[in-house]
C-alpha cells in the first residue's frame, strides 16, 4: 500500500515537470514541438538551406524527442522519459530527479544559446547572399576566362599547323644527322685502323731508333775517348803557350836599373789622334777602381805626338791618378808624347831611346785675321804645355825655345835616354824591363803588315810615297807632332 502511494506521488511529480518543460519549449519556439527535435538549417551557396548540426549534447540529450505522458510522441503511458517505470526504489527515484534537473538545466542552456543561434542563422543568410553576389560578380570573368581558353586552343592549333613543316624538317635533319653520325662512326673506324697501322709503323721505327741509339752511344763513347785525348793534347799545347805563373805587382817596380812591369799596362803607340785619350784614360780609371795602390804602366814604344787636346787629357789622368803611373819610353817619344813623358811623376827610358822636344807646327786657313787668331790659340797651347816642361828643366819657356834651336837648326831637340835624364826629360834610365804581364805566347805576326789604330791607315800617293792621313781636328785643337818628310798629312 505504501509502495503504491509512493509510485503515484513520483508519477505526479514527473508529469508536472514534463508538462512545464513542454510548455516552456512550445512557448519559446511557437510550436508544441521542442526545438531540440528540429535544429536550424544553414543557407547554402546557392541561396537554399542545409541542415546545421545542433550544439554538442543538445540533440542527444536524454528525453529529446521522447514522448511525455498525455502528449503526442511522448512514449507509452506510465513510462519515464528513459523508458523505464516512472517510480521505483530510492535509487530510481534519485535518478529520475537528476534526469529532471538535467532537463531543466538543458532548457536554461538553450534559452541562453538562443541569441547566438539566431545570430548564427542570420550570419549564414548573409554569407549565402555574399557568396551569391560574388558568384554573380565572377560570372563575367569566368566567361572571359573560358573565351580566352578557347582562343588559346585556336592559337595552339594554328601554331601546330604552321609549325608542321618545321617539325617535318626537324625530323629530316634528325635523320640526316643519324646518317652523318653513322658515316662518322665508319670514318672513325677507318681512322682507328689507320692509327693502328701508324702505331705499328712507329713502334718499328722506335725499335730501329733504339738500335741506332745504342750504336750511337757506342760510337759516342769512342768519340768521347778520342775527344778527351785531343783535349788533353790541346791543353798540353796550351800549357806550353802560357807562362803558367802570375804577374808580379811590386809596389816599387824600379830596382837597380830593372823595371818590373805587371799586366796593369797601357800601350801608347802611333799618332795621338781623337779616341786615344779615351783609350788611355779609361784604363787608368779601371786600374784605379780595381786597386789604388799598385802601379800602372804607360808604355811608349814609338809615338810622334799628336793632338794637344787628347795629350792634355792623358797628362791630367796621369796627374790625378791615385795609383802611381809609370811612363816607359822604349824607342821614340816626340812632341806631345815627349811632353807626356817629361810631365809624368815616374818616367823611364832605355839608354838608346830618343826623346824629342820642339815647338808646335801649325797650318792656318782663312783670312789674315782668322789665321792670326789660330796662331794665338796655338801659342797659348804651347805655353800651357811647354812651360811645365821648362820649369821641370829649371829654365824659362823662352830659354827652352832658344835651347831647341841651339841644339838643332830646325828646332827639333832630340836626346838619347841617358842624356834625357840629365836634361830632366825623363827620371831614370833602365837597363832591363821585365814584362811579367806577358803570360801568353804572342802569335807569329812576322808576315802581317803593321796596323794602325783609331781609324788610321797607310796610303800611297801618286808619286808612290807612303803617308798617313790624319783625321780632321776639332775646333781649337792643334797637332803637336814630329812629321819629318811629311809622312803625316
Amino acid at each position: 500500500m505504501n509502495d503504491m502511494k509512493s509510485n503515484l506521488f513520483c508519477g505526479a511529480l514527473l508529469c508536472a515537470a514534463t508538462a512545464a518543460f513542454a510548455q516552456s519549449s512550445g512557448t519559446a519556439s511557437g510550436s508544441p514541438v521542442s526545438p531540440l527535435a528540429q535544429p536550424a538549417a544553414a543557407p547554402t551557396s546557392k541561396g537554399g538551406t542545409s541542415g546545421v548540426a545542433s550544439p554538442s549534447g543538445v540533440s542527444g540529450m536524454p528525453g529529446a524527442g521522447a514522448g511525455l505522458p498525455g502528449l503526442p510522441g511522448m512514449g507509452m503511458p506510465g513510462l519515464s522519459p528513459l523508458g523505464g517505470p516512472m517510480c521505483g526504489g530510492p535509487d530510481r527515484q534519485e535518478l529520475d530527479k537528476i534526469t529532471t534537473r538535467n532537463m531543466i538545466e538543458q532548457q536554461k542552456l538553450l534559452e541562453r544559446l538562443r541569441p547566438v543561434t539566431i545570430e548564427r542563422d542570420e550570419s549564414s543568410i548573409r554569407y549565402g547572399a555574399e557568396m551569391e553576389k560574388q558568384h554573380l560578380a565572377l560570372e563575367p570573368r569566368e566567361m572571359e576566362l573560358h573565351q580566352l581558353q578557347l582562343e588559346a586552343s585556336l592559337v595552339d592549333e594554328r601554331f601546330k599547323k604552321e609549325t608542321e613543316p618545321l617539325r617535318e624538317q626537324r625530323e629530316r635533319l634528325k635523320l640526316l644527322n643519324e646518317i652523318d653520325r653513322e658515316k662518322f662512326a665508319s670514318d672513325e673506324v677507318k681512322a682507328d685502323e689507320e692509327k693502328l697501322k701508324i702505331d705499328v709503323a712507329m713502334r718499328e721505327l722506335d725499335l730501329q731508333s733504339r738500335k741506332l741509339h745504342v750504336e750511337s752511344d757506342v760510337a759516342e763513347q769512342k768519340t768521347v775517348g778520342i775527344k778527351a785525348d785531343l783535349e788533353l793534347r790541346e791543353k798540353k799545347e796550351e800549357w806550353k803557350t802560357q807562362a803558367n805563373r802570375d804577374p808580379e805587382y811590386p809596389l816599387q817596380p824600379f830596382q837597380d836599373g830593372v823595371l818590373t812591369i805587371s799586366d796593369r799596362r797601357i800601350a801608347l803607340n802611333g799618332p795621338i789622334v781623337q779616341g786615344v785619350a779615351d783609350y788611355v784614360t779609361e784604363r787608368i780609371h779601371y786600374f784605379n777602381n780595381k786597386d789604388e795602390t799598385l802601379p800602372i804602366f804607360l808604355g811608349i814604344d814609338d809615338s810622334p805626338g799628336g793632338s794637344v787636346m787628347e795629350g792634355y787629357r792623358i797628362v791630367k789622368a796621369i796627374e790625378t791618378s791615385k795609383a802611381p803611373v809609370h811612363v816607359v819610353v822604349k824607342s821614340f817619344a816626340a812632341s806631345m808624347a815627349a811632353v807626356i813623358t817629361t810631365l809624368a811623376p815616374h818616367s823611364y827610358a832605355y839608354p838608346n831611346a830618343i826623346i824629342l822636344h820642339h815647338q808646335m807646327m801649325s797650318g792656318a786657313f782663312g783670312n789674315m785675321t782668322e789665321q792670326a787668331e789660330q796662331l794665338q790659340i796655338n801659342r797659348e797651347w804651347f805655353a800651357r804645355l811647354a812651360d811645365p816642361v821648362a820649369k821641370k828643366m829649371g829654365v824659362s819657356l823662352d830659354g827652352f825655345v832658344k835651347d831647341m834651336y841651339k841644339h838643332n837648326s830646325d828646332g827639333d831637340w832630340e836626346a838619347f835616354g841617358d842624356k834625357a835624364v840629365a836634361l830632366k826629360w825623363v827620371d831614370n834610365v833602365v837597363r832591363e824591363i821585365r814584362e811579367t804581364g806577358v803570360i801568353i805566347q804572342p802569335g807569329d805576326k812576322s808576315d802581317e803588315k803593321p796596323k794602325l789604330k783609331f781609324g788610321l791607315a797607310e796610303e800611297t800617293d801618286a808619286r808612290g810615297d807612303r803617308f798617313v792621313r790624319l783625321p780632321r781636328l776639332r775646333p781649337f785643337d792643334a797637332y803637336w807632332i814630329y812629321n819629318q818628310g811629311g809622312y803625316y798629312r
